[in-house]
């Protein structure tokens, strides 16, 4: 895919939203890449115990998801240069055929002329909840 062009961009673009499932195995195999085998990620009992309402997606893993939208509508994920979130709700997934699914928009709030940069507001939402405050990424053009 090539990389978004800045001259075909506007402040108020909005990206296309998506959707991104997360299952139990998704939950198994970011735990094997990240090395983060907490718990309360695979362990229904515990999950409840620390008061959650059941097992949750890492917050990196629905930071990556969300991140997806602007790496691709850029065309390249290396053209993300900057990338920052606030984990303001957890995702809870269920273990069942379905899980969880986290909702992704996002906006062109900015251009940055010489840097030939765009700043991408992105909202993410899981069960109809907001999971991540002030998500926002900044993606170099061409």
């Amino acid at each position: 895919m090539a990389l978004r062009r800045y001259d075909d961009v506007a402040v108020g673009d909005e990206l296309k939203a998506r959707s991104f499932p997360l299952r139990r195995l998704d939950l198994i195999r970011y735990a094997g890449a990240s090395g983060d085998f907490n718990v309360i990620h695979w362990n229904e009992r515990v999950a409840r115990q620390v008061g959650l309402p059941d097992v949750i997606a890492h917050g990196m893993l629905t930071m990556a998801v969300a991140g997806r939208l602007a790496s691709d509508w850029a065309g390249d994920p290396g053209a993300v240069v900057g990338y920052g979130v606030k984990f303001i709700r957890p995702v809870p997934v269920p273990d069942d055929d379905e899980g969880a699914t986290v909702e992704v928009s996002g906006v062109v709030t900015a251009l940055d002329e010489q840097a030939r940069t765009a700043r991408i507001e992105l909202t993410a939402t899981s069960a109809g909840a907001k999971v991540l405050g002030r998500a926002h990424a900044v993606v170099r053009l061409a």
